[in-house]
């Protein structure tokens, strides 16, 4: 099993600066992929951004040019670091792992954290 805590979201004005972390603990394999997906009432959640073990990066469209996903492999945790927030990316924000054992396939979210852009 693994927990994953996030920290970071709040309110924030057009044109700043938030940063979200994600702790993950537990029985946790050396290749995996942390992201952040998300989601506003009435819409499919969608991928923001992902990153590998080996530091491969998946960017939304969206966010291209004003999000910065990292992890700190030692410390089991991933960043995103979103810059120049616009209104629309008001939703709230999850953290996800998936690892994988041969075909067995786990995937993990945690509790997720609002993040409000609104002068």
């Amino acid at each position: 099993q693994v927990q994953l805590v996030e920290s970071g979201g709040g309110l924030v004005q057009p044109g700043g600066s938030l940063r979200l972390s994600c702790a993950a603990s537990g029985s946790i394999f050396s290749i995996n992929t942390m992201g952040w997906y998300r989601q506003v009432p009435g819409k499919q959640r969608e991928l923001v951004a992902a990153i590998t073990s080996d530091g491969s990066t998946n960017i939304a469209d969206s966010v291209k040019g004003r999000f910065i996903i990292s992890r700190d492999k030692a410390k089991n945790t991933v960043y995103l670091q979103m810059n120049s927030l616009k209104p629309e990316d008001t939703a709230v924000y999850s953290c996800n792992l998936v690892q994988n054992r041969g075909l067995d396939w786990y995937d993990y979210w945690g509790q997720g954290t609002q993040v409000t852009v609104s002068s």
